[in-house]
């Protein structure tokens, strides 16, 4: 039987006294506004070939309706409350590079919140963004605090109550992508950074390879919708990585797996320093088919997969509360009935 052995336990950290940073100002109440569509010049820019690497990124705030035949070889960046509102209707036109190696910073489509210009100020963050009827090659991330659980202004702010809500507060909500197929090339096809919440992936495709999960749901992330997908991402993990993301639905998709598990709900302790607070939580993962294979295949689907037993669990000791004070993963409430599994 193997037993829990709490942090202090194993590090030897004293708590320290922290101080109890203020809850962020309330962000301003989501504004329904519909950009305005690009322009003629805007277009053309957009589907030239980059000449130079400073070319290579093209920064959208206008709503841009592309046609099928249109290839677009920069990388799109979606930043900041200048890109809310905004439409990407692709109509089947490609984003990217097919069969061109992908590393991790060179995202196809970035979605980003801006950080505050002073310090107090509220982080800028985009929000009510459509993209539907795309063919991605690479990958898709939207972040707030920071592009993974290890960033360092999201490491400051785990280290004190009320980080949830302040890197809920940073990120971008309410991103919708629909009808689009998304071919990996390393990085994980589509990936949801710290605090992002209400995103929904409905009707689409993630494809290709992934040296790691094919949607990963990073810590303090909420409420997103992953309905009605299909999932054949050859992966090196499970499908779908649950990190400390709580409330969000997960139904009616379809997984191709090749010996990896389908969904791990977790929460990762320590890595990076960063206390984790929230718990993989009030999840509702049903109507989902997964086709698996091999003699022996992983379970579909694992509630606290993780439970501390990582060696970066302690990186994050001597604070009083989250996976500093508690290394289970400490997911309640969810459910993950029923699912056919083939």
């Amino acid at each position: 039987m193997l037993q829990f052995v709490p942090k202090s336990a194993r590090s030897r950290a004293i708590p320290i006294a922290m101080p109890v940073l203020p809850l962020p100002p309330d962000p301003p109440a989501l504004v329904h506004r519909t950009a305005a569509p690009c322009d003629a010049v805007f277009r053309a820019r957009l589907l030239a070939p980059p000449v130079s690497v400073e070319d290579e990124t093209v920064s959208l705030t206008c709503s841009l309706r592309l046609s099928r035949s249109d290839r677009v070889l920069k990388r799109l960046v979606i930043e900041g409350s200048a890109a809310s509102g905004l439409t990407l209707d692709c109509d089947g036109a490609s984003l990217g590079e097919p069969g061109e190696p992908a590393h991790l910073g060179a995202y196809t489509i970035a979605i980003r919140s801006r950080p505050p210009a002073r310090p107090g100020e509220a982080w800028d963050r985009p929000s009510g963004i459509r993209i539907r009827d795309c063919t991605v090659f690479g990958h898709i991330r939207i972040w707030g605090m920071g592009e993974n659980g290890q960033g360092p202004l999201l490491r400051d702010s785990s280290r004190s109550l009320g980080h949830t809500e302040r890197a809920q507060a940073a990120a971008p909500t309410d991103v919708t992508i629909t009808g689009t197929t998304i071919t990996a090339a390393g990085p994980i096809p589509l990936y949801l950074g710290p605090g992002v919440t209400r995103v929904t992936l409905q009707g689409s495709r993630l494809a290709g390879r992934s040296v790691s999960t094919a949607l990963y749901l990073d810590a303090e992330s909420a409420e997103n919708r992953i309905e009605n997908n299909e999932f054949v991402t050859e992966t090196e993990r499970e499908a779908v990585a649950v990190d400390g993301s709580a409330r969000n639905r997960i139904t009616g998709n379809r997984f191709t797996l090749r010996g990896q598990g389908g969904v791990r709900l977790y929460r990762n302790c320590g890595e990076g320093g960063t206390v984790r607070h929230q718990t993989p939580s009030d999840n509702v993962i049903t109507g989902n088919v997964f086709r698996t294979s091999g003699f022996f295949p992983a379970a579909a689907i694992v509630v606290n997969s993780r439970n501390g037993w990582r060696l970066t669990c302690g990186e994050d000791a001597g604070y009083p509360f989250g996976s500093s004070l508690d290394n289970s993963d400490g997911g309640t409430g969810n459910v993950v009935t029923p699912n056919t599994v083939e």
